[in-house]
């Protein structure tokens, strides 16, 4: 029912959609690297408080802009930054005749009927605002490090006015109509290191920035009313813990051990004595489940209940638990993970994404309704068809959830489906792909298996074009994502981080390449053990799952098995990397954007080095593991050739990682094998437009020059024979 209404919705909508940066009536014409930098990524959508409006996030080549758009769908979103200056807080007024926005240092203000943007309020340097639960107020701080005053200030008339003065307030936020959340002290210690090692040489230094998490959440709960300031102190311990306010004598705990075994959630009482354990669960490998999925515990609106995810049978599913003291209850169950949980505003619901089915790829919204009584929940699924619905959000009224969709013809856009009638039919809001892509030519992913490194099967999308001549023998290239923790989807990727790499594909699927994408095991959406399986073996059995889908690609009579190239970002950079010297003439090239060299360096970086020893522990205890987490160390084996991109201001693999590998490579004479692209300023996920034409042309040459389907590699004595 899903595919067929959402098709519909979708052709009714066409003539009236216009993609910003397109003209409107733009020819039809074959995917190039300029269509891939016009499709745009939306984000952060947030409801106004009457329901008929939604403002979001527009990202287009790393410019973001704000847009509003009507929450039926029956207009085209509209602009209301058009700069592109970074954006912050984003909230609506009372009355939902106006959108506030952070930009810079000051709070301005646009009307939804289109008034341009004007600075509503400055705070004082260097302080941000937290709007009230209504829209009505912002509290802001004013004052120097010593005595703090915290200020409660009207949006409607500009009145201020002075509500507490603490010592070394630092944040200020709201709990609930009546009462402020202070914090005290900082957000954690920050240490900076420098390096210049030897093969790099002295006159360039290499920062890396430490940032030590506060052993404890401390500061002040102040009553609007007025009265003393009631302290708290809320111990947080290990990696990654965060408080939030269950209600105004509560705080909720998230803590996960320093050796990522232990996640506990707790609620204290700010009056003191010990928290008491909501949940915990103890690990013998390690905290897996990502970030994305938003696994933390939440309070409903009312504070009545805490919901959480946990995967102790294996799956991430969703529990719910009395905020007063009682045993949680299971929701979801079943051989598929749940995610991205979204309460109701009446607290009686709460809206989550899944990927139940055969295709793990593919997410779709569900609702629980929980009848007076986690034990009495129910589940209904309000999405369906092809593709990834994730990341519901509520209606201040409770009627309907806005939340984002992709499919194998459409990139990232948003949607609004009624929560409470059954079969409804969603209304589309954005289009972010350019009116000039052909969407008839795009190629859809396959969901097949093949064995893996000890047998188990590894899941992968095949993409093969519907045009291919299957006589003939075609070039292939393998895709391994990074993160390890990631995945492949049923069609467009939902992060933006992915994403451009997904459409930069379908680009070289129209030059007549097979593309192959393993989810080998490590990567999500296949539950804790798959995820789980690297435990002590970084760079082993996952490295060979994804390696192992060149021996599926050259089964397929239409692959040139002396033809395949093999590709990667990050992970999947350093899967690149191990590929090309553990098997040398596998691939016939090899690209890696921004891939580790050596779990010895992620170890020694102040960044990473607890996350990768929650994985394979230390150099010193497991130096076998390390040994072969070094594709650094087998350089010398490279024979084929082999493109390197890297940005200069990568936090989550350094750009020194591959200035030790280019120095390596030289030391080897590896010269003529090896091209090295570097790209000042830019982060670990390319954003920025000139970096994704640079990188995307420079990719596309590279692999038409080995891999040209009208052609084979260059004469004897030329690169890779």
């Amino acid at each position: 029912m899903r595919s067929r209404l959402a098709a519909a919705a979708a052709t009714a909508l066409a003539a009236a959609w216009i993609h910003p940066f397109s003209a409107a009536q733009a020819p039809r014409q074959p995917f190039t690297i300029e269509n891939l930098l016009d499709i745009m990524h939306p984000s952060n959508p947030v409801w106004s408080r009457d329901g008929r409006h939604v403002a979001f996030l527009w990202d287009r080549a790393g410019v973001t802009n704000l847009y509003i758009v009507a929450s039926d769908g029956r207009s085209q979103a509209r602009p209301v930054t058009t700069d592109g200056q970074p954006l912050g807080t984003v909230f609506w007024s009372a009355d939902s005749r106006s959108v506030y926005f952070m930009r810079g240092a000051a709070l301005m203000v646009a009307g939804v009927d289109g008034a341009a943007p004007r600075v509503a309020f400055i705070p004082p340097a260097g302080r941000s605002i937290s709007p009230s639960k209504d829209g009505s107020r912002i509290a802001y701080l004013a004052g120097g490090s010593g005595q703090v005053e915290v200020h409660i200030r009207s949006l409607s008339d500009a009145t201020d006015k002075s509500v507490a003065s603490i010592d070394g307030a630092a944040s200020v936020s709201w709990i609930d109509d009546e009462h402020l959340s202070v914090a005290t002290g900082t957000a954690g210690e920050t240490i900076i290191h420098n390096q210049t090692p030897e093969y790099s040489g002295a006159k360039i230094i290499y920062t890396t920035i430490e940032r030590v998490p506060p052993p404890a959440a401390t500061g002040y709960v102040v009553a609007i009313s007025g009265g003393e300031p009631m302290k708290y102190t809320a111990t947080l311990g290990g990696f990654g813990g965060r408080s939030r306010w269950l209600d105004p004598s509560h705080l909720l705990i998230d803590r996960l051990s320093p050796d990522f075994k232990r996640r506990s959630i707790l609620v204290g009482a700010i009056g003191g004595g010990e928290p008491r354990v909501v949940h915990e669960d103890v690990k013998q490998t390690f905290w897996s489940m990502p970030v994305d999925a938003r696994g933390g515990s939440q309070a409903s609106p009312d504070g009545k209940w805490i919901e959480y995810l946990s995967d102790k049978d294996g799956w991430d599913q969703l529990y719910v638990a009395p905020a007063a003291g009682g045993e949680p209850t299971e929701i979801t169950k079943g051989h598929f993970e749940s995610w991205r949980p979204s309460w109701s505003p009446d607290s009686t619901r709460i809206a989550f994404d899944s990927n139940e089915g055969d295709n793990p790829g593919s997410r779709h919204i569900g609702i629980v309704t929980l009848n007076g009584d986690p034990s009495h929940a129910s589940v209904r699924m309000i999405t369906a068809g092809r593709g990834t619905d994730i990341d519901p959000e509520w209606s201040p009224d409770g009627t309907r959830v806005i939340y984002q969709h992709t499919d194998p013809s459409n990139s990232a856009d948003f949607w609004v489906v009624d929560a409470n009638a059954a079969d409804a039919k969603p209304v589309r809001l954005t289009n972010s792909m350019p009116p000039s892509i052909d969407k008839s030519a795009l190629v859809e992913p396959q969901l097949i298996h093949y064995a893996g490194a000890d047998g188990r099967q590894v899941p992968a999308y095949l993409f093969v074009p519907a045009t291919l001549d299957k006589t003939k023998k075609h070039p292939a290239i393998v895709w391994i994502h990074g993160d390890g923790i990631n995945q492949n989807y049923d069609g467009w990727h939902v992060q933006r981080n992915y994403a451009v790499y997904y459409s930069f594909h379908q680009y070289l699927l129209q030059q007549g390449y097979v593309v192959i994408a393993p989810d080998y095991r490590g990567s999500i959406g296949y539950g804790s053990s798959w995820r789980e399986g690297v435990y002590m073996d970084i760079g082993g059995k996952d490295f060979h799952d994804a390696v192992k889908s060149a021996d599926y690609l050259k089964t397929l009579p239409y692959v040139d098995a002396d033809r395949i190239g093999i590709w990667g970002l990050s992970y999947g950079g350093f899967f690149t990397l191990l590929a090309v010297t553990e098997f040398p003439t596998t691939f016939r090239a090899a690209v890696d954007a921004a891939g580790v060299v050596d779990f010895a360096m992620y170890y020694e970086d102040p960044y990473h080095g607890a996350w990768t020893a929650s994985r394979i522990g230390t150099p010193q205890e497991n130096p076998q593991v390390y040994a072969q987490a070094s594709p650094l160390s087998h350089i010398d084996k490279l024979v084929r050739p082999l493109l390197i991109l890297h940005g200069t201001a990568d936090v989550n693999v350094p750009y020194l990682h591959s200035v030790r590998l280019v120095d390596a490579l030289l030391r080897e004479k590896k010269g003529p094998l090896f091209e090295f692209r570097t790209y000042p300023g830019e982060f670990h996920y390319f954003t920025r437009e000139q970096v994704l034409r640079d990188a995307w042309t420079s990719v596309d040459d590279f692999f038409a020059q080995y891999l040209h389907p009208d052609q084979r590699v260059a004469a004897a004595g030329g690169p890779g024979r």
